[in-house]
């Protein structure tokens, strides 16, 4: 029987060890203003970019679920919202958008 074990480990290391190195080395230094604001934005853009393929995708039966759960996301992230939040109240629009 062949265990996975070693595949598992394997893909751990190969997944772990390069966001480890950049947090040892990265942690103690103080980064310039201009680069926090831009790291500030790179989950709204991760959103954004795992999303577009689900909206394009949509069926058309869930169109306006789509629609109202895209708005509601853009509107939070806009205001301030976190991306937990933003999501999340993304889900709960377009639920209550499939509900009506």
């Amino acid at each position: 029987m062949t265990t996975y074990l070693p595949l598992i480990l394997g893909m751990l290391l190969v997944t772990y060890l390069p966001r480890l190195f950049p947090l040892l080395t990265l942690s103690q230094r103080r980064l310039p203003p201009y680069l926090r604001r831009f790291l500030a934005y790179i989950p709204y853009a991760a959103l954004g970019a795992l999303i577009i393929r689900g909206i394009a995708d949509s069926a058309a039966g869930l169109a306006p679920a789509t629609l109202a759960g895209v708005t509601v996301a853009a509107a939070a992230s806009f205001c301030g919202g976190g991306l937990v939040s933003s999501v999340i109240a993304a889900i709960v629009a377009a639920y209550i958008a499939l509900s009506l």
